[in-house]
């Protein structure tokens, strides 16, 4: 795809993103408008997927830790082709397969998540298992940064770099916001990138909105031999929204039709400038 094809496949994430919420009325809002440009990029042009090959032994593995961000991801798969778009419409409802966190109902999804914490230890296990079978695929998740917290999030890192996992790249959505405030005044992670090196991982930082600066440096993985890799992905939580932006109340909450309207707006007059 070109920049400007990725940047109109944004917008239309968003969009779908929003809906679902609106729809099931219920949704972690500015999480998952964070993620979206990250999402896009993953499953436009790196991960070696596609809805034909979910069972592919020597497809990439993608889990999603930050399982509470389930709307966008719905948003991506639907929209890819890997889950018909009717699920969409009613997220968490009674017996719908899209539930509120991701979980192995849909196709394409690796693993049940949204217990923080998890999806690292996973990816890692899915990385060793890999290099055991001499398979060739990469193993990716993307973490928000508020869940850095769980200690199980440091001894995955250990393991990773002990193991020398270089088929492994992890993805920090670093929005700098969690339910209960800003990650620094919550639980301190910096200097985060210090504390990944030391850990063992050869680390990148982008800005995780920019679709042209995630395909440049997502395109580089592995970083280095016998190293894990990790992309410290500057975020704004709400992305694309203006009045959602940088707003903590915005974590989980669902738009009213008017504030769903004026969203809408702000999207398609972000697309007519493209």
């Amino acid at each position: 795809m070109t920049i400007k094809e990725l940047k109109e496949k944004s917008i239309l994430y968003r969009e779908t993103t929003l809906r679902i919420i609106r729809d099931s009325q219920s949704g972690h809002t500015g999480g998952d408008l964070s993620c979206i440009d990250i999402l896009n990029v993953l499953y436009n042009e790196i991960l070696n997927i596609s809805p034909d090959r979910v069972n592919d032994p020597d497809r990439d593995r993608y889990v999603q830790s930050k399982g509470h961000a389930a709307e966008a991801l719905y948003a991506v798969l639907s929209e890819n082709g890997f889950m018909p778009k009717e699920w969409t419409k009613n997220v968490g409802g009674y017996l719908s397969p899209a539930t509120g966190h991701p979980t192995k109902n849909i196709p394409g999804i690796e693993q049940n998540t949204g217990a923080l914490g998890h999806g690292l230890p996973m990816a890692v296990g899915m990385a060793i298992a890999g290099k055991m079978d001499g398979r060739a695929y990469r193993v990716f998740t993307l973490m928000g940064d508020g869940e850095l917290a769980e200690g199980t999030n440091w001894e995955a890192s250990m393991a990773a770099s002990h193991y020398r996992l270089d088929n492994l790249i992890v993805i920090v959505d670093r929005n700098g916001l969690q339910i209960s405030g800003t990650t620094e005044e919550v639980m301190a992670l910096e200097p985060l990138r210090a504390k990944f090196e030391s850990f063992g991982f050869c680390v990148r930082e982008v800005d995780g909105n920019d679709v042209a600066a995630l395909c440049s440096v997502l395109k580089e993985v592995p970083f280095e031999k016998g190293r894990p890799s990790l992309v410290i992905a500057h975020t704004i939580k709400g992305k694309g929204v203006s009045f959602m932006e940088n707003q903590v109340q915005w974590h989980h909450a669902v738009p009213t039709d008017e504030q769903f309207r004026q969203a809408i707006l702000e999207l398609e007059n972000e697309r007519m400038a493209l």
